[in-house]
């Protein structure tokens, strides 16, 4: 069922998705207004002209909920989500920065999983964490002594970086 215009605009105006919107700006200019759909994409959305036809096709297909994104499975965790929401939590609360070493060994001796350092390092990005390394100016105004308990210590920490990050 093809809408009108007033009600494409009333979607687009309580549209709170940023993709979705631009998704209806499209449609808004091209079956409201009757603009070129190449035209709309490339000098106002600054897109390609196959974008604007696979969401004008989406539209025509499935309507309003052809234009949202459709759920992606993935490749499902090899670590269950109670036991990565737990680790997570410790990581949170603890006072201490966590090196990836460190939380690969956490994740291999409770759930038996054994990730490369890089698949850490997007793991607690997305749990978010970030890397707490010196800046410059902590390493000119830190003392001898402190610049080589630092040297000691190998690795880069993590620590939290969104305050309210839901558990």
């Amino acid at each position: 069922m093809a809408l009108t215009k007033s009600e494409l605009e009333v979607l687009y105006k309580g549209e709170e998705e940023l993709k979705v919107k631009e998704r209806l700006l499209l449609i808004l200019r091209v079956e409201g207004d009757g603009a070129v759909p190449s035209r709309v994409a490339e000098e106002e959305l600054h897109r390609s002209r196959p974008w604007a036809s696979y969401w004008l096709d989406r539209y025509l297909k499935e309507g309003v909920e052809g234009l949202k994104d459709k759920p992606r499975s993935g490749r499902p965790s090899k670590i269950p989500a109670d036991l990565a929401l737990a680790i997570r939590r410790e990581l949170v609360e603890s006072n201490q920065g966590w090196r990836t070493e460190q939380v690969a060994e956490m994740i291999a001796r409770r759930g038996g999983v054994e990730y490369h350092f890089t698949h850490i390092y997007r793991l607690l990005h997305k749990w978010g964490l970030k890397q707490k390394v010196p800046k410059k100016i902590h390493v000119n105004t830190a003392s001898k002594e402190e610049k080589e308990d630092f040297k000691k210590r190998q690795g880069r920490f993590w620590s939290t970086s969104r305050k309210g990050t839901p558990l």
